[in-house]
């Protein structure tokens, strides 16, 4: 708990971060090019869905990630409106574009495998409409995010829009089971362990455990670029008060 309460502390963050980025991008990398490999060269076609199948390990990935990066803000939000942490909204504004981007990688991989399976890129399916329904969510907290200027009012705003549309993450996760649906039911998140081959489920699992680390490097980066700016924004704000202080006085900038 002690480490958790040091870390709300934006310049030990910024320190520990710069500790931690590069090891991140390491294991990223290297686990992306094994993940890879192992995808393309070793993991056999599907003797149903031939050479398309490969498409899976960047479209399942990104699905996970979408999802993920949604529900780490809607973490964030409750830091924000409850327990007032200090860096919860710059967690929350900074992993809205990373969570956005991969709900769109995930509904265009998906549209590229669907065509040659289903005969169409798109289908009013539950899945394919609920992910679509959490990019328009994304979207729509970015869009407010540069509506309010002042952080802390902004912050507030977003966290309220961002719990409401969580509902939505169950709805995506769970949509294969409640609906009858093109998508298959879960094959690797299983109580009873996963059914796919463990010659395509390790590829997928390294590349899964590849993207989150990207995901994440990406996430501190923007963190880190978020504390900058709003550091610059203080001391400008700041140094406008000071010369506006002393024009009133008449003294000399």
């Amino acid at each position: 708990m002690a480490s958790l309460i040091d870390l709300a502390n934006p310049t030990r963050f910024m320190r520990y971060s710069a500790v931690l980025l590069p090891w991140l991008a390491g294991l990223s990398a290297v686990s992306l090019v094994v993940g890879f490999y192992l995808a393309w060269f070793v993991a056999p076609a599907d003797y149903q869905q031939g050479e398309t199948i490969r498409i899976m390990f960047v479209h399942v990935p990104a699905a996970w990630l979408a999802m993920m990066f949604y529900t780490m803000m809607t973490l964030s939000s409750l830091g924000t409106l409850v327990w007032r942490h200090p860096l919860a909204d710059v967690a929350q504004k900074t992993a809205a574009p990373i969570g956005a981007a991969f709900a769109l990688i995930c509904l265009l991989t998906g549209a590229f495998w669907g065509k040659p399976m289903w005969g169409t890129y798109w289908v009013w399916d539950a899945r394919l409409t609920s992910m679509l329904v959490l990019l328009l969510i994304y979207l729509g907290i970015m869009a407010l995010w540069r509506t309010l200027d002042e952080p802390s009012q902004a912050g507030r705003a977003v966290a309220i829009l961002t719990l409401v549309g969580f509902v939505n993450v169950p709805i995506i996760k769970f949509s294969v089971d409640w609906w009858n649906t093109l998508h298959q039911p879960a094959s690797v998140l299983r109580l009873d362990g996963p059914t796919i081959h463990a010659s395509m489920l390790w590829p997928l699992l390294i590349l899964a455990v590849g993207f989150t680390l990207m995901a994440l490097v990406l996430h501190l980066v923007s963190m880190r670029a978020e504390i900058m700016r709003r550091r610059v924004r203080t001391l400008t704000i700041l140094e406008a008060e000071r010369l506006d202080r002393l024009a009133a006085e008449g003294a000399p900038a």
